[in-house]
């Protein structure tokens, strides 16, 4: 009994642990790995449209930037397995706003669709 009660305890720390990020977080992550170059991380929280999006401009947008991105976050709104997150950095004078949605249990920052306005 103890060991059966044990195992569920360790299967509920596991599930628990891989829980998914936040979409704000998500998007602090593929900001900074897309400055910073990290390609394995930025491929891991974006679709496959987004990866390849970030890549065809990586070289063009990082060029002068370096130093912290100071990501702060302005708005964040989670409709089901859409997010969508409006933040600032100090790569860019605007806010930017990504949209995200839930693969696998795990946010990814995704495209926008032809023509779709993020809600804010």
């Amino acid at each position: 009994m103890k060991n059966l009660i044990f195992s569920c305890l360790i299967v509920a720390c596991i599930s628990c642990s891989q829980s998914s990020t936040s979409p704000t977080k998500v998007a602090q992550i593929v900001v900074e790995s897309f400055y910073q170059k990290n390609n394995g991380k930025l491929q891991k929280h974006t679709t496959k449209e987004s990866y390849d999006a970030f890549l065809s401009i990586q070289d063009l947008m990082t060029a002068a930037e370096s130093g912290a991105a100071n990501f702060t976050l302005i708005q964040e709104l989670v409709e089901g397995d859409v997010a969508w997150v409006k933040f600032t950095t100090s790569y860019e004078e605007k806010p930017e706003t990504f949209k995200l949605v839930k693969i696998d249990r795990q946010w990814k920052v995704t495209e926008k669709g032809l023509r779709e306005k993020a809600p804010f």
